[in-house]
């Protein structure tokens, strides 16, 4: 399993995370689907954001290894703003590679680009 050296292992201050330490000897967690619905809690929302501004810092629009990255948390964004490059995809597969749909992560999350032109 590939850790990404250098991406937030959770959200500052809770107890949401965005990495695991170890492989699962069972096999990865499957990456799914999730619903958002307009009614999830502001902490939610807020990992959501800081959890799709860390990918595109980390990563931009290039693809991505699954790796170390939190199946919970991926799989909120999955389908939507983060998409599977692999065909077919393999949701148990910590090689699995996935990228930012930039479109739809600009649009969903348009605070995790604001910092872009102040550089």
């Amino acid at each position: 399993m590939l850790k990404h050296r250098g991406f937030p292992g959770r959200l500052p201050g809770t107890d949401f995370q965005f990495t695991i330490r170890r492989a699962n000897p069972k096999g990865a967690t499957p990456i799914i689907r999730r619903d958002r619905h307009a009614d999830r809690r502001p902490a939610d929302r807020r990992a959501d954001l800081a959890f799709v501004a860390a990918l595109w810092d980390h990563f931009g629009t290039e693809p991505f290894e699954r790796g170390n990255l939190d199946a919970g948390r991926l799989s909120w964004l999955f389908g939507r703003e983060v998409v599977a490059v692999d065909d077919p995809f393999d949701p148990t597969d910590y090689e699995a590679r996935l990228r930012i749909d930039e479109a739809r992560a600009r649009a969903s999350f348009p605070e995790a680009f604001e910092d872009e032109g102040s550089a």
